[in-house]
């Protein structure tokens, strides 16, 4: 199971690996916005959540990113909170956890640590035979949860690199993801900020 924490919006997705095949079972959002401002409200929001997706899904392991440093001290420790209520979630139902770097999760899902979230969208996109991304910003936390998931996949050990192959030699044999990259990356480097 993959989560990307937020106090908004809180990305969750799952999936299931048989050998070197991944299979997404579900990827989705925990809305919080509705909740208005009350902080405990959305802390219960997200644990009962997740204990409901755990008891649904039976995980075998908790994936989820790591916050980030930001300037505003006040957003970073509500972040940590919602992190922390997603991972006790998991622990009282005896499920494992790790935490990945919002960029190691970037590095192993498109080859940058700096992709954006759309990039990170497309390349699960092609990587995973999903259907067309939805543009809306509560789905970009969908597909970062699911980029988790796949990071902590790729991580023990299951992707191209077990088998002695690296990302050039992936994307020399698919020159069509490489091209799909380099477009997408493109495309969001002319966005304006």
């Amino acid at each position: 199971m993959g989560v990307d924490p937020g106090t908004q919006i809180m990305g969750y997705a799952l999936i299931e690996v048989r050998g070197q095949r991944v299979d997404v079972l579900r990827y989705d959002v925990i809305n919080l916005k509705p909740l208005g401002t009350n902080h405990a409200v959305k802390l219960k929001r997200i644990f009962d959540r997740m204990l409901e997706l755990i008891d649904e899904f039976l995980p075998d392991e908790l994936a989820i990113e790591a916050p980030f440093f930001g300037v505003n001290v006040q957003s970073m420790l509500k972040l940590g909170r919602a992190q922390g209520v997603a991972i006790a979630a998991a622990l009282s139902r005896q499920i494992p956890y790790v935490e990945y770097a919002p960029t190691k999760v970037k590095q192993s899902v498109t080859g940058s640590g700096s992709a954006t979230k759309e990039h990170v969208a497309h390349m699960l996109r092609q990587t995973l035979s999903l259907p067309p991304i939805e543009k809306a910003s509560t789905f970009l936390d969908a597909t970062d949860a699911l980029a988790v998931a796949l990071c902590h996949h790729y991580q023990k050990g299951n992707n191209v690199k077990a088998g002695g192959a690296s990302w050039g030699k992936f994307l020399s044999e698919n020159p069509d993801r490489l091209a799909a990259s380099t477009t997408a990356k493109k495309a969001s480097a002319k966005k304006p900020a």
